[in-house]
């Protein structure tokens, strides 16, 4: 097993208390919408010490490690599981859910240090082929920043990077928060703060491993990209797609006019979230097939 010089900064100690309202709507959060499809199994395992849901078709290639979204303050895998069921069944890849730790109780940098705990022990695993990182709201630019860190660390990247509706910038800036402030149902520039108050305590926003358009996004691998055209994340995903262009990595992004926040997975069978993971699976599939090629000796 390698040992790999991961330049990250230090824990910190929490300086808030998470209030009984954000309690009662993280027990909801994790509730899971519905069930895996037919054909994928679903198990726990712990990744780099970190616990994850799995999700696998009876044969696989290529690894996702999958970030969910809930402003890093709620949500948990089990609640995505037929979302991350369906993009296993689509992409003929295993889906590795990670169980990150959550603020206020973990401020910044402890999901990122979980991230990369789970995608280092992924590159040890001999069994786990090319591997994809992937996300959804924050867990979207909580994939992003995982591939700064590689980055940074001078450690391999991810041979793909996918993210649904990614908040890639914490600064809160964006002048889709004011222009789909109307139009977003749900996540409005108040739920912004309030998720940026608990997660950095105090921490510069400005900080590429928070919001990864402020990264040198030279040397990012392939992106696949989505966001509604009526969130106040577009000008977030647009801001990305942008940097990794300039980067000089391939980027295919879905503006999907109408669409909200994470609609592939919140609203499951509309034609444009079938679409999306369709989009999804012809993606990695090509980009597995790429990186276990490239891995040949």
């Amino acid at each position: 097993m390698r040992k790999r010089a991961w330049s990250l900064p230090p824990l910190r100690r929490s300086t808030r208390e998470p209030s009984a309202e954000l309690l009662r709507v993280r027990e909801v959060a994790a509730t899971p919408r519905g069930e895996a499809p037919a054909g994928v199994a679903v198990g726990t395992t712990t990744v780099g010490g970190v616990e994850c849901v799995v999700c696998a078709p009876a044969s696989w290639q290529g690894t996702i490690l999958y970030l969910h979204g809930g402003g890093y303050r709620m949500g948990a895998p089990a609640a995505w599981t037929a979302f991350t069921g369906a993009v296993a069944l689509a992409t003929g890849a295993r889906v590795v859910a990670a169980d990150y730790r959550l603020a206020p109780e973990h401020p910044f940098p402890a999901a990122l240090h979980d991230a990369v705990a789970a995608y280092d022990a992924l590159l040890d695993d001999p069994d786990a082929g090319a591997i994809v990182v992937g996300g959804d709201s924050a867990g979207g630019g909580l994939a992003a920043a995982l591939v700064v860190a590689c980055g940074t660390a001078g450690v391999e990247r991810p041979s793909a990077l996918f993210a649904l509706s990614p908040w890639v910038d914490l600064t809160i800036t964006a002048g889709t928060f004011t222009s789909r402030a109307e139009t977003d149902q749900f996540f409005p520039e108040a739920a912004a703060h309030a998720a940026v108050d608990v997660y950095l305590q105090g921490h510069d926003p400005r900080d590429p491993l928070v919001s990864p358009v402020f990264a040198d996004a030279t040397g990012f691998p392939p992106t696949l990209l989505f966001a509604g055209g009526a969130e106040t994340l577009l000008d977030d995903a647009l801001a990305l797609g942008t940097a990794v262009a300039r980067g000089g990595a391939s980027v295919e992004l879905h503006a999907v006019t109408g669409m909200q926040h994470v609609w592939p997975m919140l609203f499951p069978d509309l034609p444009e979230s079938l679409a999306a993971v369709d989009a999804i699976g012809r993606f990695v599939r090509a980009q597995v097939a790429d990186g276990v090629s490239a891995r040949i000796p």
